[in-house]
């Protein structure tokens, strides 16, 4: 039997809206929600950046993540109401995230 395919690779920017900051994102395949938003010079605490340690756990207001993070439940997954933004993106092309 073949194997499955591989995912294709993020190649499209994720727009990221920053609710509380006014800012708008356009956060590139090759790079963390988390370091776009510091780019800006928002503080987001992060002690790991690879999704272990739920210290960059946002709240989302729109938007549906894809979480990679190895913290939140399966439940707390399909509610979507936080993310790890460290290592997860987003199944749709816009998130707003409560920073």
């Amino acid at each position: 039997m073949p194997a499955a395919p591989e995912p294709a690779p993020d190649v499209t920017p994720l727009q990221v809206v920053c609710a509380a900051a006014g800012i708008v994102l356009a956060v590139p395949a090759d790079t963390s929600i988390l370091e776009a938003v510091r780019r800006t010079g928002l503080e987001v605490p992060s002690a790991c950046a690879d999704g272990r340690c739920g210290a960059c756990e946002t709240r989302v207001y729109e938007g549906e993540p894809d979480h990679r993070d190895g913290v939140l439940t399966g439940e707390e997954r399909l509610v979507g109401e936080t993310m790890m933004i460290c290592v997860s993106r987003a199944t749709t092309r816009r998130l707003v995230l409560d920073l």
